[in-house]
């Protein structure tokens, strides 16, 4: 079965970066930039193809990554190429469209696969509405009811159950969770619960509310296109909240995951079958669209800050400052991938 998990893990994370990288590619192609490769997944290179137009098409060893290669990213660097052809001199508009346009494709993959996804299965709500409270859960026992409305959690207010799960993972100091509820009768109240924890076969503690959220919708075109928006809308604002929690410390970095997480969160869908990994597809193209154009050195949106402090000062940034800064941007990520990625096997024993 691991194998089948593997080749899927391969394949899902070969279209979210093709789709990505191609961005890059198509844009700065059309903008008239030389390209020298076109380059899918990471380190050493197991398959090549010289294209017509000159450009070294390849696919590398690691899925885990990508790149376009173009003449002139920062300043002009080959004395064979057209002054023209360098990035660095192309019009300020055509460089922050070869910069966002991996995102862009990112994004609108995303878009695409929710709707399908919806489409044939039916959308569902992210209403945080209880559909049913499980009989002598921690829930119960504080008084929380089926049809009741969640509407905050320990004071951070939602309107979604995708944003507020996160919440869940916010630290607290006594293991006490107090809920936002409106009832039935519209009444409103805080309930404090204490979740039951529950060990696993491998040591790891879950806390158990005992909740279901009612995310059931009508099935329509209409209510597909409002699903596919809405849930776009939710991943992006739990992915700020999550960033905001890792920068104020109420989110350990022990919550993140890393290629071994994301393979066994892959492992896990393919056993729910084709809907659940067409979700888990657009879940991660939203998180590598997301994660790119933050605005720190390495990213795309690194990139683009720097593009933007040169129009507002109205000449590029130093040279060897943008490159400097590029360089400890990106041992500071490899930094990171190596604790979240030992994180992840250390959970695997």
């Amino acid at each position: 079965m691991w194998i089948i998990s593997l080749i899927v893990f391969i394949f899902i994370l070969g279209i979210i970066i093709l789709i990505h990288e191609f961005g890059h590619f198509i844009c700065a192609k059309k903008s008239g930039v030389y390209i020298y490769e076109f380059s899918i997944g990471m380190g050493p290179v197991i398959f090549t193809h010289k294209g017509k137009d000159g450009i070294d098409y390849n696919i590398r060893a690691l899925p885990i990554g990508g790149f376009v290669q173009m003449a002139g990213e920062v300043y002009e660097d080959d004395s064979k190429i057209k002054k023209e052809q360098f990035m660095c001199n192309r019009p300020w508009y055509q460089r922050l469209c070869i910069l966002v346009a991996g995102v862009f494709n990112n994004f609108l993959l995303a878009l695409v696969l929710l709707f399908v996804m919806s489409l044939i299965w039916g959308p569902t709500s992210s209403t945080p509405r209880i559909l049913m409270v499980q009989e002598g859960s921690a829930a119960e026992d504080a008084g929380i009811r089926a049809g009741d409305l969640i509407t905050s959690i320990n004071g951070h207010n939602f309107s979604s159950w995708d944003v507020g799960q996160i919440y869940l993972y916010y630290k607290d100091s006594d293991g006490i969770y107090d809920f936002g509820v409106t009832h039935t009768d519209g009444t409103s109240e805080i309930i404090s619960v204490k979740p039951n924890i529950v060990t696993d076969e491998e040591g790891e503690e879950t806390r158990v509310f005992g909740i279901q959220i009612d995310n059931s919708r009508e099935k329509n075109v209409w209510e597909s296109i409002k699903f596919t928006f809405q849930k776009f809308i939710d991943i992006i604002h739990s992915m700020v909240i999550t960033i905001g929690g890792l920068i104020t410390g109420q989110i350990s970095i022990s919550n993140l995951a890393g290629p071994v997480g994301i393979y066994q969160v892959i492992d896990q869908s393919v056993q729910y079958g084709i809907q659940q990994l067409i979700y888990i597809t657009a879940f991660l193209s939203i998180n590598v669209g997301f994660i790119n154009i933050l605005p720190f050195p390495a990213f795309d949106g690194g990139h683009v800050l720097f593009l933007i402090i040169e129009k507002i000062k109205g000449s590029p940034v130093n040279m060897k400052v943008e490159t400097i800064l590029n360089l400890i941007g990106f041992a500071l990520l490899m930094l990171l991938m190596i604790v979240i990625t030992i994180q992840d096997i250390t959970r695997l024993f």
